[in-house]
């Protein structure tokens, strides 16, 4: 008899304790189960935990604690984000549960990306796709659209399945419960490799040589034109607005170009240039110093 203690148990076959393949809805209630405090992430006492169940489900009955000792779920942990941990920040993002999980292939294929995005200027050349209307918000239908373009067209997927899809990505993705989906939340479902300026390197800013400045530079500068601009510059703020860890919508872009350009485009162009870049990054780990010993003195 199943444990009510253990919530994975029910998600696995009675005889070959194998989990079945999870449905959409079934995938959403799993991951809101462990991720207590909706912070989009399975991290701490919740991946412990989730590990925990993960492995004492395969035994029937009642699981005591002794199942998993806390040493061997050390050991597992590391086990799972080796396997899992795609971005090696020790928490599972809900792209890497559905890796993890027997889930319904369909499903499975709007995490699983064949050719993922390689930065933000080709997140946001996706972004300005889909929001047809230019509204600053993928809306029900806009995302509907572009999960049929994930899936591909050679996919049988009814509407019913669908739209439980749909409502399945909102429900996971959609923060603060608008019914569409903004830049920030988007941007957790659709990933991309690497946020270049995440980089340990960017940590001692003052410290770049003029070959770093000039790769940096590289990474936005995609048309190598000396200058970032258009969906280049609008990639360079997505990745400086994830840096501070909060939700961010267009506005917020917006707002928080015209403040750059007003403060470091030196020749008013409405492009970055190479110097003009290493400021903003200067800039950027100040402010990102002061912040945190502003949290430090509060603490």
């Amino acid at each position: 008899m199943a444990t009510a203690s253990n919530f994975l148990q029910k998600f696995r076959d009675k005889d070959t304790r194998a989990f079945k393949n999870f449905t959409a809805s079934q995938f959403l209630e799993v991951w809101s189960h462990y991720d207590l405090d909706g912070s989009g992430y399975i991290e701490d006492r919740e991946l412990d935990s989730f590990l925990r169940e993960f492995v004492s489900s395969i035994v029937p009955g009642r699981i005591g604690e002794e199942v998993v000792s806390d040493s061997a779920l050390q050991d597992l942990k590391e086990e799972f984000m080796r396997a899992y941990d795609e971005n090696e920040d020790n928490k599972i993002e809900i792209g890497e549960l559905a890796q993890m999980l027997p889930t319904e292939e369909n499903f499975l294929l709007l995490f699983r990306r064949s050719n993922p995005l390689s930065s933000s200027v080709e997140f946001i050349r996706v972004w300005r796709q889909f929001d047809r209307d230019s509204s600053g918000h993928i809306d029900a239908d806009e995302l509907g659209d572009f999960l049929r373009h994930i899936l591909g067209e050679k996919r049988d997927v009814g509407e019913e399945r669908m739209k439980e899809y749909r409502d399945t990505i909102l429900r996971l993705f959609d923060r603060n419960g608008d019914g569409q989906l903004q830049l920030s939340e988007l941007a957790r479902l659709l990933p991309v490799k690497d946020n270049f300026l995440a980089k340990p390197l960017l940590k001692n800013a003052s410290r770049l040589s003029g070959p770093e400045i000039d790769r940096l530079f590289r990474k936005y500068d995609m048309d190598r034109s000396g200058q970032i601009e258009g969906d280049e510059l609008a990639g360079l703020l997505k990745d400086l607005l994830e840096l501070t860890g909060e939700d961010y919508d267009e506005s917020k872009m917006l707002y928080f170009r015209d403040v750059i350009m007003e403060q470091w485009d030196a020749d008013k162009d409405g492009r970055i240039a190479r110097d003009e870049l290493k400021m903003i990054l200067l800039q950027h780990k100040r402010l990102a110093e002061e912040q945190e010993a502003l949290q430090s003195g509060c603490d």
